[in-house]
């Protein structure tokens, strides 16, 4: 590990006072703005809609832009305008805003963007924004499916680090991704807060809220510190990796882990009821997929961790 990545300056102000004198590039989706544009004087010199992870496609907005050396890129909306902006904000050199219109993931808080790429999702290093805006009503008020579905981002320390250690009983960790007892506790710290905020995060209670942001940034930072994502990402990931190939792109990241979470701590023999009444308390789809789509993609998951190569858990061990 070269370098450890920091977390954000995350700030709490209304939208409304963001004051803001540079020529903005902004990286948006179009329901995410249309929520917020009225709350919102930016100087936008361009507006780039964000469609799709692909790399391809973040260089064809890219191309569209005039480059100023006074730029400075805002990404408002959830994961998907994120990773975009923080890949733009590499390429341009330039300062990141992420001004997050509901608590979705914690991609507005890590230093890589995720990409689609031969049917899987990959990591590749960018940068974390500089600042972070939290207005706190705009979060109240999005969609319930939406507003705190980034819950699923730290109830995968449930499942992910049951994998972790099942690597390390198994002697599957590689070289860097050694299971550290101290991190693991420290993990179930942070999923212990976030079952205790699950429902007031749910209702929109800001201090509910508050607290889902402190356990994302917790949790971002912890696996700054050991450079990987093992005690959060682990077989309820996968599972969403690997059904998205099966229902097409479009859901949001939270309506796939979540039921991910859910089938894998069960193959893990874990009890799932306190994980299932929070995810249902921050209003987290968990019947939307169709059932035969969900078992097609447990009869496909051995095969396709080893065929992606990813990190060894409960996935690997499924028997067909």
């Amino acid at each position: 590990m070269a370098a450890i990545w920091n977390l954000p300056r995350i700030e709490f102000i209304p939208f409304q006072e963001i004051e803001e004198r540079r020529p903005v590039i902004l990286v948006t989706n179009t329901p995410a703005w249309d929520a917020v544009k009225n709350h919102l004087h930016l100087p936008i010199s361009s507006y780039l809609n964000v469609l799709e992870a692909t790399k391809d496609h973040w260089d064809r907005l890219l191309s569209t832009v005039i480059g100023d050396p006074a730029s400075v890129i805002y990404a408002v909306g959830g994961g998907l305008s994120v990773d975009a902006a923080k890949y733009m904000a590499t390429r341009f050199n330039c300062p990141l805003v992420c001004l997050p219109t509901a608590l979705t993931v914690d991609a507005f808080l890590t230093p890589s963007s995720g990409i689609r790429q031969d049917q899987c999702v990959r990591y590749i290093d960018t940068k974390p924004p500089e600042r972070i805006i939290v207005d706190f009503e705009i979060i109240t008020a999005a969609p319930l499916h939406l507003r705190a579905i980034g819950i699923t981002d730290v109830l995968s320390i449930a499942t992910g680090c049951w994998d972790w250690k099942l690597a390390d009983d198994r002697g599957k960790n590689p070289p860097g991704m050694e299971f550290i007892p101290w991190v693991y506790q420290s993990a179930q710290s942070i999923l212990q807060g976030t079952f205790e905020c699950a429902e007031a995060a749910g209702r929109g209670d800001q201090a509910g809220l508050k607290q889902l942001l402190d356990c994302l940034a917790l949790e971002v930072q912890l696996c700054n510190q050991i450079g990987h994502a093992r005690p959060e990402e682990g077989s309820e990931h996968y599972f969403a990796y690997c059904i998205e190939n099966l229902v097409g792109p479009g859901l949001p990241h939270g309506n796939l882990v979540g039921p991910g979470i859910l089938e894998m701590a069960e193959l893990q023999g874990q009890d799932t009821q306190r994980l299932m009444m929070a995810l249902r308390a921050c209003h987290v789809p968990l019947n939307q997929i169709p059932a035969h789509t969900v078992a097609e993609t447990i009869w496909q998951l051995p095969e396709y961790v080893y065929k992606h190569h990813l990190p060894y858990g409960i996935a690997h061990e499924i028997e067909k």
